[in-house]
């Protein structure tokens, strides 16, 4: 049977022992999420995605201060082609948006059903009351969104990415609206290219990261649900 020092000396280890694992346990806890707020910032900058960095991607909005002043810079901006840069996509009656039948809700109907068409001037004359000549190509605007104007004119048929633009009812030009995007997206960390108001793949890859970290789904376009996210809608 141990006597009372003996078991003095084992209650004294006891206690040591849960010190020093406690004061270990507590000290552990708050260095983790130093560790993911710190490692948050850095992951769209890189490039790189991982569970941890998307957590606190998530909760990463847009400064309203500077989404307004980004948009009072491109006040009168005005994309050019840069086909050596961003290749044009090129007329394809076929092509279905990819993915988009995945995509579910009325914000995304304009993608699922879009179908590449080509007319003549005169069609587009008669069936829209805008039709305009945006960085290298005629584009015709119908409820808050851009499209390509195939065969408007087939001179001027630049076209960094075939699809619906979302703008709004505002109806502002849609390389003034990717300009937006691209400042805002850059200023996250998200878009590492010229701000230039094409919509080709770099931006492209940008929206989709952006898209991913809060929670939308990712349609690699300028979209109503990713324009109201960004602060502009």
């Amino acid at each position: 049977m141990p006597t009372p020092g003996a078991k003095q000396q084992a209650e004294q280890r006891r206690k040591g022992m849960k010190g020093p694992a406690a004061a270990a346990k507590t000290s552990a806890t708050p260095a983790a999420p130093a560790a993911a707020a710190s490692a948050a910032p850095s992951v769209p900058a890189a490039g790189q995605r991982n569970t941890q960095a998307n957590m606190g991607a998530k909760a990463k909005k847009p400064d309203q201060q500077q989404v307004q002043q980004i948009k009072s810079q491109h006040a009168n901006f005005r994309a050019q082609p840069k086909p050596q840069q961003v290749p044009a996509v090129t007329f394809n009656q076929n092509r279905r948006i990819e993915g988009s039948d995945r995509w579910q809700g009325p914000q995304y109907e304009v993608f699922r059903s879009y179908r590449p068409e080509r007319h003549d001037q005169g069609w587009y004359q008669s069936h829209y009351n805008r039709v305009e000549l945006i960085g290298g190509g005629y584009y015709y605007w119908n409820n808050g969104y851009w499209y390509p104007a195939w065969g408007y004119n087939p001179s001027a048929e630049y076209y960094a990415y075939d699809g619906p633009i979302y703008v709004g009812q505002r109806a502002e030009p849609p390389d003034k609206v990717i300009a937006d995007v691209q400042g805002v997206l850059q200023q996250m960390g998200y878009y590492k290219g010229e701000v230039d108001g094409l919509l080709g793949p770099l931006t492209r890859e940008a929206l989709t990261a952006y898209q991913a970290d809060q929670g939308l789904t990712t349609t690699a376009a300028i979209d109503e649900p990713t324009l109201d996210s960004l602060g502009m809608g």
